[in-house]
């Protein structure tokens, strides 16, 4: 049995070794386009920040390493031309001596990847504008900061890749800008949790120009919808597309967007061909909808997937949630499952809660708060997704809900997880399950709930009691206004002030205080309702809708 795979990174080196530990007998050959087999895209950025300083170690797999261990050929510079599915031969160029040969197969594995979008613009093609995708870009980029000395960068997309480069320019020195047509960095985020990303990443230095897609280059000024840039260089991070014109070209089946059609075994329409990695449509794991995503882990899922069921092996990839994390200096921002936008977008009719919780226990030195969002399914209380934003433990939070959601985990069975604990690590109380326990309480009707987008819309008169149980001294710093004041340690003193026999709304500062708060007013006979997530966040998502589109005065 002869197995050939096509691209040598993630997915298809995945799929080489499992096949070899599937089948000893087996002949494989992978044939990577590149100088690289097997290297670490997602610490490329790290490496040109410096933070990452030696070359060697963003290469996980060398041809030897794969030789001597697996007994796999892998030929580098080596790209594939055209593949011939009736004669069972890719053509192939031999980069380095330009000899063109046929290598023939029994299974075919497609795992090219995605490559960068490079907009169809003015000047994107010019010296000083870069893509990051692969070792080669990498290198590109690192020589011409230490040539140049650029001393301002821009970057266009605030997608992960490009608030990574952000970060690791900014810690080289450089004056940086992100440029970014949505309207919030990172795009599984919704807007109200972007919006501490925001704030933070400014306080870094930072400058953000949301709302605001680039027209041209002109030189080393990048032209906005609204403004200009001016910076020494400029990094494109608006998305990536399938690489997918060789399957195209031998009539393998493609979607709309290029993607490359595979069943559940990774199998795409022609016999004995499989495709893995950025390159394939896959099924989101939340709404069942075809989807792109593209990341590391399920292309090294998929890639033993199509290794079993080339080896006889029957498995099946059941869709990508979407699982992600990235560093933002200190701030940690992570996402599973699917946001608002894309439940909306589904029809499904969700609920959502917020908590702000503490990395670890309070008393134990330096515990900070984590910001957390949950939806779920309002009909079957089945999570659907999550989003964090904060800093210490806001990866093994993520990881404990993005595992909730895989195993079809009620957003109530959050409560009675039992989760490791001591004081440097978490609370007796995880902020976990403190998702279950609020939306215990909502499932329950023990509470009802508002957000901060129904604030402005409530009314300011006599129908409702808006009410405010933080202390004095909070409240001084900021105000809802039409809010009255009682502190909660007073209510119960002072609740004749409160009118009955109309709706109470409630904040306080993250929630947990006008909870309490609720539940006395229940208990005495009011219609209450709490403010999800307090004044924390609202006050955080007013703020950022306040703050204009920066504007460089000096370009204008």
């Amino acid at each position: 049995m002869k197995t050939v795979i096509i691209g040598g990174v993630a997915g298809g080196a995945s799929a080489a070794a499992r096949l070899r530990r599937l089948d000893e007998s087996a002949e494989i050959i992978v044939l990577e386009r590149g100088g690289f087999v097997s290297f670490a895209n997602c610490g490329l950025p790290y490496y040109i920040g410096g933070v990452i300083t030696d070359e060697k170690s963003l290469t996980l797999q060398t041809p030897e390493r794969f030789k001597s261990r697996f007994n796999i050929d892998v030929r580098l510079k080596n790209e594939a031309v055209k593949i011939n599915p009736g004669a069972k031969t890719i053509t192939v160029k031999d980069l380095n001596t330009d000899r063109i040969y046929d290598e023939s197969y029994d299974s075919l594995i497609l795992s090219p990847g995605a490559e960068p979008i490079r907009p169809d613009l003015d000047g994107a093609d010019g010296d000083t504008v870069f893509t990051l995708r692969n070792i080669p870009d990498t290198m590109k980029i690192k020589k011409y900061i230490e040539a140049a000395r650029p001393r301002s960068a821009v970057v266009i997309g605030g997608g992960y890749i490009g608030v990574e480069m952000a970060e690791n320019l900014n810690r080289l020195g450089l004056d940086v800008a992100i440029a970014e047509l949505g309207d919030h960095l990172i795009a599984p985020l919704d807007f109200d949790m972007a919006a501490d990303v925001h704030q933070y990443i400014r306080s870094k230095g930072i400058r953000l120009y949301l709302n605001n897609g680039l027209k041209e280059i002109k030189g080393k000024t990048a032209v906005l919808r609204d403004g200009e840039i001016s910076a020494d260089m400029v990094i494109l991070s608006v998305g990536v597309r399938p690489e997918t014109s060789l399957a195209k070209e031998c009539g393998i089946d493609t979607n709309s967007r290029g993607s490359i059609i595979v069943d559940e075994n990774m199998r795409t329409s022609i016999p004995d061909i499989y495709a893995v990695g950025d390159a394939v449509e896959v099924k989101n794991f939340i709404t069942k909808a075809e989807a792109f995503i593209p990341l590391a882990g399920p292309a090294n899922r998929q890639g033993r997937i199509a290794a079993d069921n080339i080896a006889g092996i029957a498995s099946e990839y059941n869709g990508t949630q979407g699982s992600s994390i990235l560093k933002l200096f200190d701030m940690t921002v992570a996402a599973t499952g699917i946001n608002e936008r894309s439940a909306q977008a589904a029809g499904i009719d969700y609920d959502k809660t917020y908590i702000y919780s503490g990395s670890h226990a309070s008393y134990y030195p330096d515990a900070r708060n984590m910001s957390v969002k949950a939806l779920w399914d309002r009909k079957t209380l089945k999570m659907i997704g999550a989003q964090i934003v904060g800093f210490d433990g806001v990866d093994k939070r993520m990881d404990v809900l993005a595992s909730a959601i895989r195993f079809g985990a009620k957003i109530t069975d959050l409560a009675g997880l039992e989760l490791c604990y001591a004081p440097p690590f978490g609370s007796a109380k995880d902020p976990v399950n403190m998702l279950g326990f609020v939306a215990e309480n909502i499932a329950a009707g023990k509470i009802k709930q508002f957000f901060w987008h129904d604030i402005e819309t409530l009314p300011r008169d006599s129908s409702v009691t808006l009410l405010d149980v933080r202390t004095e001294t909070e409240v001084k710093r900021g105000k809802i206004d039409g809010f009255i004041n009682i502190p909660l340690d007073s209510l119960r003193e002072r609740i004749a002030e409160v009118p009955k026999g109309k709706p109470v709304y409630v904040h306080c500062h993250s929630g947990l205080r006008s909870y309490i708060a609720c539940r006395i007013l229940t208990g005495m006979g009011y219609d209450s309702r709490n403010l999800a997530g307090g004044w924390r966040l609202y006050e955080s998502v007013i703020n950022e809708r306040q703050v204009p589109e920066y504007i460089c005065t000096e370009c204008k």
